[in-house]
């Protein structure tokens, strides 16, 4: 019955697991040398090659994206300093240009300063002059009223009729 027994095991797939069956463990160990083998030429002749062209595309990749951000930099920075350039010449020729519109007011008010200054002395000479002139008629006057006081008073303190020639000496003399 044992004979009967290990054909039937046999036949109904009876017995040890065949990995762990001692009996299969070279053949198997040939197999999993041949596979890895396999398995480690097929990495080395397609995947790596491909995984290192794929991370060599992408380093290429970032250098030209770093060098092309280096240059928008550089570029940036000349746009940067060419528009700081502007705006300082922008800010000299507007500060030239007021201070030519300053000088500009300045000559325009001393010119008219100048012009109403000698409108001013004109009117002045010829309010002097008039003023010269009253005063000189007054004092004219003021010497024939002076003259024509005295004579009265005189004649009416002393008496007598004074002669116009000595009044008029006198009055001349105590003006002086």
């Amino acid at each position: 019955m044992d004979e009967a027994h290990t054909v039937e095991d046999a036949a109904h797939g009876g017995g040890a697991f065949p990995p762990f069956d001692s009996s299969t463990f070279p053949s198997q160990l040939l197999w999993l040398a041949i596979t890895f083998g396999l398995f480690y030429l097929f990495l080395k002749r397609v995947v790596l090659p491909r995984v290192g062209g794929i991370l060599e595309v992408r380093r290429d990749r970032i250098a030209q994206d770093l060098d092309q951000a280096a240059r928008m930099k550089s570029e940036a920075d000349a746009a940067v300093a060419a528009y700081e350039q502007e705006l300082a010449e922008a800010r000299a020729k507007s500060n030239a240009i007021a201070q030519q519109a300053r000088d500009k007011a300045k000559a325009d008010a001393d010119a008219e300063r100048r012009t109403v200054e000698a409108t001013l002395e004109s009117k002045l000479a010829e309010a002097e002059a008039r003023i010269a002139s009253i005063k000189a008629s007054a004092m004219k006057e003021v010497g024939a009223i002076a003259e024509q006081t005295a004579a009265t008073i005189v004649q009416e303190l002393v008496g007598a009729k004074v002669d116009k020639a000595d009044v008029a000496a006198a009055v001349t003399a105590a003006r002086k």
